[in-house]
């Protein structure tokens, strides 16, 4: 079981990545000033590039939606992993062999190899399975796709291959590539037999099953010819790279926009997943041979952000009594989720494929649209286990689905529900708003009569329930966390201040020595940059040398709400192009800086000297003017100097 990985190993990846490297395999950046680096933002929709990288302090910031973060934070939101993957991924990538705390391990190099070695596998057989589609002996699966409403853009678009019908095509094809059968073994693309082993899939159209960061780890096969004895489908067996209650067909061309549309859109097969994207639904994923369960929820709430503020996942199934009986199971599986939970069905029973065959891609859209709340139809599914026309049956459908509607969770709309109830029943709502109560207080109180612990949620409690992630710190409540308004831009001051942090974020190296001492001493009057100039001041010039450690250590000191503008200020261009024009520049800022430090110190000492009376007191009156002549010696010598 993987430990804790050792704190200064995950300093030691951060430095070591070049953070403008890792972003360009997902952004194109292009220079916007000495050391900056500009692009599309990744995270939201724009037309004008606002998304900032600066490698120097090894982070980015996007100023139309404020995202913002260092190397770990941006692989982290765009393959959609934990901070533990990511470091992971991220050492694997410059060849750093990771530490563990606890006696805990990770993954060694040579496990790391072997990993490599079945994904490359994977790949060259994804890639051998798609060109064979091509040839004549593919053309039963092409006639198929056709069949379907695919044409060859559709199927490259999915990857879409096929498995010739000999016994060790791929087998020879591998072999060939320098695999050896002990490593094929373990693909689970082969079967082996009194005579070694032989290609798994033969004869049949297969789709690529990828994870989440786009890797092939597996493969899922449809029959194509009669004399095929072997199921419809056929999947990868469980492998070390493919595990089916964890993946979700489909979720590498769909995860960007599930977390930016905030829905998840399951469906049956593989080519339900083509129809829905080719028709204008890109949320849409596939389970591969089992039920939606645990697994693919915590996929599911990682990608939706499912904490509470807004998101839906809506379940399509066929309308016959499997797909009833499957949706019934999601159901089941509803309180795991915070995001509302729909279900859509089709009334004539046809799947997303066969609606888009039939009549068009604004039917499939239609069908996204017109979804039921999936409680309503538990709801409706057990009143159709009643008779209700007599009063046996009307009773025992209400003690039946009242503890459906209990388990409402937004507790404005459970009263209506309790009173649709009433009225598809034909009952008193007053009648079957009691027993809506009686089953939730029974919920709550769990088996033994205790009040329940074991959900995390109270069917009766009118909200999700609050929940944190393993290891998470306890926050304080938000009214006992600062509040910082936005600086305001026009205001001169603050404009001052705010270049100056600017120039200490990005060039530590320029408050050496004595600049170090007046920086620490200057009174900064805009309280977020005094939050964040006590920051510095609490930090010290520790990693001056390391502007990208000197601002990971400055987010650990400030205050959570100042964390974007940090970033902010950190990554923000400086007004220079060429090296000894932002020294200049940042000499120039620091002499403003302390320009209007003296300026104010100069006001307080006047405000003294006005109120002295002179003959009572001389010596204090000759101290002050000494001092007053001093300071202006020094703002003269600091303006001389900008």
């Amino acid at each position: 079981m993987a430990g804790l990985i050792k704190r200064e190993d995950i300093d030691e990846v951060r430095q070591r990545t070049d953070i403008k490297e890792v972003i360009d395999g997902y952004v194109t950046l292009k220079g916007a000033g000495l050391g900056s680096f500009k692009g599309l933002c990744p995270f939201h929709d724009e037309r004008s590039p606002s998304f900032t990288v600066r490698p120097q302090v090894g982070r980015y910031h996007c100023f139309g939606c404020g995202e913002d973060g260092d190397v770990i934070s941006f692989v982290q939101k765009l393959d959609h992993t934990s901070f533990h993957e990511a470091v992971e991924k991220l050492a694997a990538r410059i060849g750093f062999e990771l530490r563990y705390e606890d006696g805990g391990s990770g993954p060694n190099r040579e496990e790391v190899g072997r990993r490599q070695r079945l994904l490359d596998a994977h790949k060259v057989a994804d890639e051998f399975f798609r060109a064979q589609l091509l040839t004549p002996g593919a053309t039963e699966g092409r006639n198929f796709l056709h069949g379907r409403g695919f044409d060859r853009a559709a199927a490259e678009q999915f990857g879409v291959g096929y498995a010739p019908q000999g016994w060790d095509s791929l087998l020879k094809h591998l072999r060939g590539r320098g695999y050896t059968d002990a490593e094929l073994k373990l693909t689970g693309m082969f079967s082996e037999g009194g005579r070694g082993i032989y290609d798994r899939f033969r004869g049949r159209l297969i789709w690529p099953i990828r994870d989440i960061a786009g890797d092939t780890i597996g493969f899922g096969a449809r029959k194509l010819y009669e004399d095929d004895q072997g199921p419809k489908y056929l999947n990868t067996p469980e492998t070390a790279l493919y595990k089916k209650s964890q993946v979700l067909y489909g979720i590498d061309l769909a995860k960007r926009n599930i977390a930016k549309d905030r829905q998840l859109v399951v469906v049956e097969g593989y080519t339900d997943v083509m129809a829905c994207h080719l028709a204008g639904i890109p949320t849409a994923v596939a389970t591969c041979g089992t039920a939606f369960g645990t697994e693919h929820i915590k996929v599911a709430r990682r990608l939706l952000s499912d904490d509470g503020s807004g998101g839906e996942v809506i379940f399509t199934f066929d309308g016959d009594a499997a797909g009833q009986k499957a949706a019934l199971r999601a159901f089941e599986e509803d309180q795991r989720f915070v995001a509302q939970t729909y279900v859509a069905v089709e009334p004539g029973g046809a799947d997303p494929c066969e609606l888009r065959q039939s009549k068009g891609d604004a039917a499939v859209r239609d069908l996204i649209a017109t979804r039921r709340p999936l409680f309503e139809f538990a709801i409706r599914a057990a009143l159709k286990r009643h008779n209700l026309d007599t009063v046996e049956g009307r009773i025992a459908a209400l003690r039946e689905s009242a503890p459906v509607v209990a388990q409402i969770r937004d507790a404005g709309i459970r009263p209506g529900y309790a009173r649709e109830l009433a009225g598809w029943l034909g009952m008193p709502v007053e009648e079957v708003s009691r027993a809506v109560g009686a089953a939730a207080k029974r919920a709550a109180q769990g088996p033994s009569g205790q009040q329940g612990q074991g959900s995390g949620h109270s069917p009766g409690a009118g909200g999700a329930p609050a929940r944190s992630a393993p290891g998470a710190a306890t926050l304080p409540p938000s009214a006992a966390l600062p509040s910082f308004n936005r600086p305001d831009p026009r205001d001169p001051v603050a404009a001052m201040e705010r270049q100056a942090l600017e120039v200490a974020l990005q060039e530590p190296g320029m408050l050496e020595g004595d600049t170090w001492q007046r920086f620490s001493e200057a009174r900064f009057s805009t309280p977020a940059y005094l939050a964040i100039h006590e920051a510095i001041r609490a930090t010290g010039l520790a990693f001056t040398g390391d502007p990208a450690r000197w601002v990971e250590q400055l987010l650990q000191e400030v205050p959570g709400p100042l964390r974007p503008l940090v970033s902010e200020l950190s990554v923000v261009p400086l007004p220079a192009s060429t090296a000894e024009g932002v020294q200049r520049y940042c000499r120039d800022i620091l002499a403003r800086l302390f320009e209007l430090q003296i300026t104010r110190v100069k006001a307080d000492k006047m405000g003294q000297l006005q109120r002295l009376d002179a003959s009572a007191d001389p010596e204090e009156f000759q101290r002050l003017n000494r001092e007053l002549m001093q300071l202006e010696v020094q703002r003269r010598s600091l303006r001389s100097d900008a």
